[in-house]
């Protein structure tokens, strides 16, 4: 018989990053619905709307050609075309579908992007706040992720001034760009962003652009980065625009010069994306009248919030320009984050994600709300975050629990 081990079997060092509390709030609201309420879900940046119906169409056609075994590591060369075609129709861009990657999501795309990029040891700049699993990923690859504080001096991104004295007092190796961006919803202008390409890639920066949230703009055009820069590594997901989440398909725009390598770690890694989903994704594109009126209903969504929010109690927001958020500032309510959203769960029964989760240095201050649901549930939530924080100015630390 084999020899008891001396010790138990512990997580790995690299292992040791925050969990992505959104998903905390997901499992705590199910337990209350498990009891019987009813929660407006605003917690997790997921669609209501399902697959448009071109997708699901596709895959019925396709079920009964089985087996769907893999395909090629890069993707199935007609989806390839399609994603490529894409950015001629929505940016008057060129693209290569030999430099188009799909992807198990953009998750996966951000993994093959800092492996094939990054070394460990690399310092790599995100904003604050900022998407929590671009520092948790780097983390848990030997990176060190770089938070950068945004305010609304530069309209809550990252600038190549800010980039560059940061470059200068200890080198980057990285920089991470959304726009739209979550959890803000904020977006830059064509112009800020051009401008930080060029400083990141003149200092020898590389630069990945997260473009999952394109095709949700509301302000203004979003532009890609494709359009200034050959070098930079784009992801995009079917995740938001397309309505896709559970379909775990994305794709990665990369230059010539990483491709072998993201072939190869996706060779080893994945294999390959699942078969169906890819058959579902290129179907998806069909679906864009579908999906305009999905897009119609955030936009509703978003007036119902800007509307209904002032007058419930939370009054200010970060600029509310594209994606399906809301980032709003809480203090006047509460100095800590994490507990305004557990009361507000248990007491109002409206499920949102604290700013803690986005940004360690002020989230404390400021609650995300995702407005991606049914215009009823949008005006379900301001009703009871109204009756909730009943009269205005009164701190909920000083309420009686």
């Amino acid at each position: 018989m084999l020899e008891k081990p001396k010790s138990p079997l512990r997580p790995s060092r690299r292992s040791n990053v925050p969990p992505f509390m959104v998903m905390d709030v997901v499992a705590a609201a199910a337990r209350l619905e498990a009891q019987g309420r009813r929660i407006v879900h605003m917690e997790v940046g997921q669609p209501a709307a399902g697959a448009p119906a071109a997708a699901l169409a596709a895959v019925r056609a396709a079920l009964p050609r089985s087996p769907h075994g893999y395909t090629e590591t890069l993707g199935i060369p007609s989806l390839r075309k399609r994603i490529a075609r894409a950015y001629a129709q929505w940016h008057d861009l060129e693209v290569d579908p030999e430099q188009v990657v799909v992807t198990t999501g953009s998750s996966a795309g951000f993994m093959l992007a800092f492996l094939s990029a990054f070394e460990a040891g690399d310092r790599v700049a995100v904003a604050l706040p900022g998407y929590p699993p671009y520092r948790h990923i780097l983390t848990a690859l030997g990176c060190e992720a770089v938070g950068m504080e945004t305010t609304d001096s530069t309209r809550w991104s990252i600038t190549g001034d800010m980039l560059l004295a940061e470059h200068r007092a200890r080198p980057l190796h990285g920089l991470i760009i959304g726009s739209p961006a979550n959890p803000t919803g904020t977006m830059m202008t064509g112009d800020a962003l051009a401008v930080l390409i060029r400083c990141a890639e003149d200092a020898g920066i590389t630069v990945i652009s997260d473009e999952i949230y394109h095709g949700l703009d509301y302000a203004f055009a979003a532009e890609s980065a494709a359009r200034f820069s050959r070098n930079a590594i784009i992801v995009n997901s079917f995740s938001k625009y397309f309505c896709m989440t559970g379909w775990r398909i994305g794709w990665m725009v990369v230059p010539p010069t990483l491709l072998r390598a993201i072939e190869r770690l996706q060779q080893n890694l994945a294999i390959s994306v699942p078969t169906l989903s890819q058959i579902a994704a290129e179907a998806a594109f069909d679906g864009r009248a579908e999906l305009e009126q999905i897009k119609h209903g955030y936009e509703e969504n978003r007036r119902i919030l800007l509307d209904g929010l002032p007058r419930a109690g939370l009054t200010s927001f970060l600029p509310v320009d594209g994606a399906f958020y809301l980032y709003a500032d809480i203090s006047r309510f509460s100095d800590d984050s994490y507990a305004f959203a557990t009361r507000m769960l248990e007491e109002a029964g409206v499920a949102a994600t604290p700013g803690v989760d986005f940004d360690p240095l002020h989230g404390r201050r400021f609650l995300r709300l995702c407005y991606a649901g049914s215009r009823e549930d949008m005006h379900e939530a301001v009703k009871r975050i109204g009756q909730w924080l009943g009269t205005r100015g009164v701190r909920l630390e000083d309420r009686p629990q």
